[in-house]
């Protein structure tokens, strides 16, 4: 059969022709798909990269409650004007404990991807419960409540911890059990505060220039 008659014989039978574009539409996204999950690079954590401690992984469900990856991506992009303003390119091996990914698609606020040791814990403090008495552009929402919850009563941290070990985060039986107590007397401020101050600091500043970026 030629070229054209088969292409004719395709727009004749409708499902035939669904058929050849979920045939080509699969083999297009395996071509994408399958190099990553073989790729090893994307399962290794970077030389400074390592687990979430129970606080920061508690600051981070809380992150992700108050919908804060909403407005802030976690993903600076080699492009000369992001790596100008938020600091050096994201790093695959950086990501490797974040479940789930809080890349981000739209920055109503700035990237947070390199916040981490840039402005202190009182700074933070501040601008979670008054944004605009330190930036005062600012359009982001106050959240008083944080410092009167207790970290302690935000979900299950051992049960959290538990799970993390079998996908394979390398958490002790000591990080488990001793998970609560190091909860205890924060707020949900301060755990929120302690996950933004660990945020890019797994950066490996010589896996970059080895990559010659």
């Amino acid at each position: 059969m030629s070229i054209l008659g088969l292409h004719k014989k395709l727009e004749e039978n409708t499902g035939l022709l669904i058929f050849g574009i979920l045939l080509v539409s699969s083999i297009g996204g395996l071509v994408q798909v399958l190099p990553s999950l073989f790729e090893k690079s994307l399962e290794t954590p970077g030389v400074n990269v390592r687990v979430y401690t129970p606080v920061e992984l508690t600051g981070r469900d809380i992150y992700i409650r108050e919908g804060c990856h909403v407005c802030h991506t976690q993903q600076v992009r080699p492009l000369l004007a992001e790596v100008a303003r938020y600091g050096p390119a994201s790093q695959a091996a950086e990501f490797v404990y974040d479940r789930p990914f809080l890349w981000g698609s739209k920055r109503t606020g700035p990237d947070l991807q390199r916040i981490g040791g840039k402005y202190t814990n009182v700074w933070h403090e501040l601008h979670i419960l008054d944004p605009r008495s330190v930036v005062p552009e600012s359009i982001m929402p106050s959240y008083p409540w944080l410092a009167t919850q207790m970290a302690s009563d935000t979900g299950n941290i051992e049960a959290k911890l538990r799970v993390l070990q079998r996908l394979g985060h390398p958490y002790s039986e000591d990080d488990v059990k001793g998970a609560v107590a190091s909860l205890q007397g924060l707020r949900e401020i301060d755990a929120l505060i302690a996950y933004l101050q660990m945020l890019g600091t797994g950066y490996d500043a010589a896996a970059t220039q080895a990559g010659g970026h």
